[in-house]
Parts: C-alpha cells; sequence; structure tokens
C-alpha cells in the first residue's frame, strides 16, 4: 500500500464511529491533524456567503479559531467559497497578507501562522469548507494537500446528513424541529441545543431559543458559548420545580 493509499484509508475509517453527523466530523478533524501534520482543523457550513457555524472541529482551540469568521464576518472560509478555490496562506505575518486584518491579528494572537481552506459543494447552494491551521509557518506537503482535497470528499457525507434532517424538520437524536425555523438559525450547534431543550421541557422551537438566548444574555456569553455547552451535555435545562420556569443548571 502505497502513503497515498495509507493515508486514504486513515481518513475513511475516521468516519466510523459512534454517535451522529457532528462526531464524524469531529472525528475526520482529528484525523486530519494526526495524518496530515498541521495544529488544527475545523469544517465549516457556509451558505449564500455567510457562514453558518462550525460543523466539526478537532478541538476548543480549532472551534474558536473557526468561529472567529463568523463573529468578524471574514475569513479564508468565505472567500474559498465564494471563489470556489483553495485559500492558502503560508505566513499570516507576511506584510503582503492583508487579506483579513482583523481576523489574521486574532489568529496570530492564538498562535497560528499559517492557514489553507478547501471549500467543497454539499448539495445544490449549500457549501462547506476545511480549513487546516498551523502553528509554524510553511507549505503543506504534496502528500498532506492530497489528502486535505480527500478529507474535503469525506465532509460532504457526515454534512449532507444534517442537512437532510434539517430540510425533513428533523434533527438527529433530539426530536422535531420545524423546518422554516432552523433556516433563521446562524450555527450548526445552535439547531442541536435547540433540539436538545425541546426535548427536555417539551417547548416548541421559537420558546426553546429564547430561553438559551436569555440565559446567554444572563451570564454574558455568546449563544454559540451556551449553545455548545448543551451539546456537550455541560449545561441542561431544569423544569423540575414546577412552577413552570426553567433554569439552567451545570450537570454533574
Amino acid at each position: 500500500m502505497t502513503a497515498a493509499e495509507s493515508l486514504q484509508a486513515r481518513l475513511v475509517a475516521a468516519l466510523v464511529g459512534p454517535g451522529g453527523a457532528i462526531e464524524s466530523a469531529d472525528r475526520l478533524c482529528c484525523a486530519c491533524t494526526e495524518f496530515l501534520h498541521v495544529d488544527g482543523a475545523a469544517i465549516s457550513l457556509v451558505d449564500h456567503g455567510t457562514t453558518r457555524g462550525t460543523f466539526g472541529s478537532s478541538g476548543e482551540l480549532s472551534r474558536a479559531i473557526d468561529g472567529l469568521q463568523f463573529t468578524l464576518g471574514e475569513g479564508p472560509s468565505l472567500d474559498a467559497v465564494s471563489q470556489g478555490r483553495p485559500v492558502m496562506v503560508t505566513d499570516l505575518m507576511d506584510l503582503d497578507e492583508q487579506r483579513w486584518p482583523a481576523l489574521s491579528g486574532a489568529l496570530l494572537e492564538m498562535g497560528m501562522r499559517a492557514v489553507f481552506v478547501f471549500p467543497f459543494l454539499i448539495s445544490g447552494s449549500s457549501h462547506g469548507a476545511l480549513t487546516l491551521f498551523c502553528r509554524s509557518a510553511g507549505s503543506l506537503s504534496e502528500l498532506a494537500a492530497s489528502g486535505a482535497k480527500w478529507a474535503t470528499e469525506l465532509a460532504v457525507l457526515p454534512l449532507r446528513e444534517l442537512i437532510s434532517h434539517i430540510e425533513d424538520g428533523e434533527f438527529p437524536g433530539v426530536g422535531d424541529v420545524s423546518s422554516p425555523y432552523l433556516g433563521t438559525l446562524e450555527q450548526v450547534e445552535v439547531y442541536q441545543a435547540t433540539g436538545m431543550v425541546i426535548a427536555q421541557l417539551d417547548v416548541g422551537p421559537v420558546e426553546a431559543l429564547v430561553r438559551i438566548r436569555a440565559y446567554a444574555f444572563a451570564q454574558n456569553l455568546t449563544v454559540s458559548q451556551v449553545a455548545w455547552s448543551i451539546v456537550e451535555r455541560q449545561l441542561s435545562f431544569d423544569d423540575s420545580t414546577g412552577d413552570g420556569v426553567a433554569t439552567l443548571e451545570p450537570l454533574a
């Protein structure tokens, strides 16, 4: 088996495991860091020129870095999708590299020197992007670049699964959520967190999102931060008091 064939097999194997689409995407990102020799990886969902959120990541740092594009409204994922080709930045400290001033400064502060983005089409107008982060400047090896392209082909599978559930008015494993409502949400983790709150409190999707936003406002957090804590089962709505007022309590 050649090195290329071995790399392909390892990336394919990363999709196999427990959980649903999001877990598969996380495993694929982790495989990218291990086998492509990069320091972080994330998969974004991009729709109509807007970053809808981080769908998969190799860890919290990669998720936070990728999420900056959503917050700042600029970044290589958006450019890669709009241009329909990879965006390769070998050194963010290069004085000629001025495409995303706010994001580049934040990436450098978080210890990253290079970023590589590979866009892919999921279905129709829905797009995704695989972003690789490196702490040192320099280009990807030829094998790593090929591996990144294979990984983007594999990333289509879990993303397509998620989109099909959304279009059917469902969210995997947490009950039914109306499709028109999901279309107004901005990040993938919010989809799942909203569905989990619906299941916990037996309320509609609008009220579930209101509860999440109210808690985020009260705690001076972003909706995405609260949503991710719910998805990670660090926070859970509890209406056990019977007074009709749910509170968000840390899980033991």
